[in-house]
């Protein structure tokens, strides 16, 4: 299976590991991620003004790109994932910036929002199968208490992000389950790290990313894993209890890669 790979800035600068796990884990599990020639930043926020145009079209340029080899398009970082997707949503349902934007891409063809566009996640679940990850795990994650961190982007708005219940979501639980550990439920795990507000109030972002962390703890978990990379960042930065991973390298030791792709 062949797939349109948009990997995004942060993991190709300050976190190209995490990349390299995504790449490694998905020729295990048989997907061939087609990075697309010459991306270029996704804008890293969705700009929710209808005459704000020049921002999204790196978004727009990676989705038609996808479109041309007739493939989904497939993001791993969750904030990358919201800028695109919505990007595609308002593509499809808003004419008159979808015409904006086309005049200003012309010569090229047209681009509606066809391409389909997928989290990691979402391809592990729906195009690869959770089943076939519990086949191929080979380092079980036996007896890990794994809290799970969906944050602001993954989920919301759900309207357009439609992955999972944007209050009781599970795609990532049942990840953890996939490769052998126990997922720990616990409150805050759709709640905001603080990231965004990091610059403006380090003591905000400070306080959101221990409530987080300490909810986690205190609930049994010895491990968090979550699938943005500035949330992972802000909370380790800002003294997480517990430590925090990012999925793919929970993927990848699971999977018997870790070593490998490291070497």
């Amino acid at each position: 299976m062949k797939v349109s790979y948009f990997p995004g800035c942060t993991l190709k600068t300050k976190a190209k590991d995490l990349d390299a796990y995504a790449r490694k884990c998905a020729e295990v599990l048989g997907v061939t991620l087609e990075e697309i020639e010459n991306w270029q930043c996704c804008g890293g926020v969705f700009s929710t003004s209808r005459d704000e145009v020049a921002t999204k079209l790196s978004s727009v340029r990676a989705l038609k790109a996808a479109n041309d080899k007739e493939q989904p398009l497939v993001t791993v970082c969750s904030a990358c994932h919201n800028v695109i997707k919505q990007t595609n949503h308002q593509m499809q349902t808003d004419a008159e910036f979808a015409d904006k934007v086309n005049r200003y891409m012309a010569p090229e063809a047209p681009y509606g929002g066809e391409t389909v566009v997928y989290h990691y996640l979402e391809m592990l679940r729906d195009l690869v199968g959770f089943d076939k990850i519990k086949e191929k795990v080979v380092n079980p994650q036996t007896g890990k208490k794994i809290a799970a961190y969906y944050g602001c982007l993954l989920l919301r708005p759900n309207k357009v992000m439609q992955m999972d219940d944007p209050e009781n979501p599970r795609i990532i639980e049942d990840f953890i389950r996939a490769i052998g550990a126990e997922p720990v439920i616990y409150a805050s795990r759709n709640e905001c790290c603080g990231g965004y507000v990091a610059m403006e109030s380090p003591e905000l972002a400070k306080k959101k990313s221990n409530a987080v962390t300490s909810n986690a703890a205190a609930a049994g978990a010895e491990m968090m894993v979550t699938a943005c990379p500035l949330c992972r960042y802000n909370l380790v930065k800002n003294g997480s209890e517990i430590p925090v991973v990012y999925f793919t390298e929970l993927l990848a030791d699971a999977l018997g890669v870790k070593e490998d792709t490291n070497a």
